[in-house]
């Protein structure tokens, strides 16, 4: 497969998990998280699905489109893994669904990352929040969801917050 094809089917599945994850959470109170601004895309389609909705954006520096960047009181600028903790105090247990798509353009740092984020984004996920993910998530609190129709395993990524265990 091409790389131009290949790109377009993550496109498609990332745009059908997360339509699909907007119908899950539409009973759910809460707030968006977009973790990984890059040039806005996502961003604006998730504008548009909940638009009743606050989107919070974690990025490193912005580089979006102008009609694509977010209202500065809710842009989290810096290194995520510094940003989400700090972000705790005004998100715990308010997100009905996160975002995550680091683009980095390297699988493994891809995966790295999301092992290290994982954990960060749990404590914000509201009960039963839903998070969708390019990388794979192995994280406590979270249990994979099924994928919608046309999405290949592997490809996108959808989990639902559960209750953590309590150490015995």
């Amino acid at each position: 497969m091409s790389r131009l094809d290949s790109f377009i089917r993550r496109l498609e599945a990332q745009r059908a998990c997360l339509n699909h994850a907007a119908s899950l959470i539409r009973g759910l109170d809460g707030e968006v998280l977009e973790l990984g601004l890059g040039n806005g895309r996502t961003y604006d389609h998730l504008r548009e699905l909940l638009a009743d909705r606050t989107i919070w954006v974690c990025e490193r520096r912005v580089a979006a489109h102008p009609d694509c960047v977010p209202p500065a009181e809710l842009l989290l600028l810096g290194d995520m893994r510094q940003t989400l903790p700090n972000a705790r105090s005004r998100l715990a247990d308010r997100v009905a669904l996160a975002h995550l798509d680091p683009a980095t353009g390297d699988t493994v740092a891809g995966k790295a990352l999301a092992a290290e984020l994982g954990p960060l984004i749990v404590p914000l996920l509201r009960p039963h929040g839903v998070v969708v993910s390019e990388p794979a998530l192995v994280t406590d609190g979270l249990a994979p969801l099924a994928l919608p129709e046309g999405v290949e395993p592997g490809r996108y990524n959808l989990y639902r917050r559960v209750s953590c265990r309590s150490p015995a």
